[in-house]
């Protein structure tokens, strides 16, 4: 059993639902607190009115949760006449019939607000509502035209349907590129080193502890200058695209040196020598397809252009 709390207005130390022990963060938890301790301050003046001295605890969050479950359904069926009747704001002929549509006699209300023995309470302090912050700011709100009615609903925050542009202007000063490139430059060669220190040997410069320091583990060629003879991918590639272009160049020519012997009446009887292709396999050709090596491949003298 709850201790007894004394049920006198605004002595009643009853903690509201959801506060027992925990205090309330956010201002939408206070602000349900503060309406809670209100309801509760009213039940106990109540209580008071009906003669009691004292109360449990349970036995007055009990009434208090009964008398918000009342008030909130009184609301919600004023709210539901009143916008049966195309209004947004509930007047007292909406509350009247919300009374009678739960049972309630409205006759005896005034009588009831009128007697003696009533207890006056002091208004809590008013609290500002909760404003839920807004996430984006841009232009102004609208406000409805003439020719809308005032009960519709309001126009959403202008960021929703006003374009707001979301990038930034990329910096131009010379500063702060150059040191945003060196920074990455150095971001990206910290990052190779590490890679190539767990994914290859290492040397430590302590014999105790192997990983401290690691250091990159030189590998010695048996033939230090043969990479300075090969030469690069790159250059290989541009001799694969020149050799390649030149062969079709000449096959190209060759076709067309076939075509014109066709054409002569005369020649049928050396046509039908000819292999079906009808081009004549040239020995140059050959051995290009078979020499792969770079350093065995004829030699290609420059183009010299005599002057006119």
């Amino acid at each position: 059993m709850a201790d007894p709390a004394v049920a006198s207005g605004g002595s009643l130390n009853a903690g509201g639902r959801g506060s027992g022990g925990k205090a309330a963060t956010s201002p939408a938890e206070n602000y349900h607190l503060a309406r809670r301790r209100t309801l509760q301050v009213v039940v106990s003046a109540l209580l008071t009115e009906c003669g009691f001295e004292s109360a449990e605890k349970a036995a007055v969050e009990t009434l208090t949760e009964m008398m918000q479950s009342y008030i909130t359904e009184i609301g919600r069926c004023a709210k539901a006449y009143c916008e049966h009747t195309a209004r947004s704001i509930p007047t007292l002929s909406d509350t009247v019939v919300t009374l009678i549509e739960m049972g309630f006699k409205a006759d005896t209300l005034p009588v009831y607000a009128k007697r003696s023995q009533r207890m006056v309470i002091t208004a809590p302090p008013v609290t500002n509502a909760p404003v839920t912050p807004k996430a984006l700011s841009a232009g102004q709100k609208r406000t409805h035209p003439a020719h809308i009615p005032g009960h519709f609903p309001e126009f959403p925050d202008p960021h929703t349907y006003i374009k707001t542009p979301t990038f930034r202007e990329p910096v131009s000063d010379y500063q702060v590129v150059r040191e945003k490139a060196a920074s990455q430059r150095r971001d990206v060669e910290r990052a190779l080193t590490r890679f190539m220190a767990k994914t290859g040997e290492t040397h430590s410069l302590f014999k105790d502890d192997i990983t401290a320091f690691p250091l990159i583990a030189a590998q010695p060629s048996t033939i230090p200058y043969l990479s300075a003879l090969l030469p690069s991918e790159l250059e290989l590639q541009t001799l694969e695209e020149t050799d390649s272009s030149e062969q079709d160049d000449q096959t190209d020519s060759e076709n067309a040196a076939g075509n014109i012997i066709s054409d002569d009446p005369g020649a049928d009887k050396e046509n039908s020598m000819l292999p079906p292709g009808g081009v004549v396999p040239s020995a140059k050709a050959s051995e290009d397809n078979v020499i792969d090596n770079p350093y065995l491949r004829p030699v290609k003298k420059p183009k010299v252009r005599r002057k006119k």
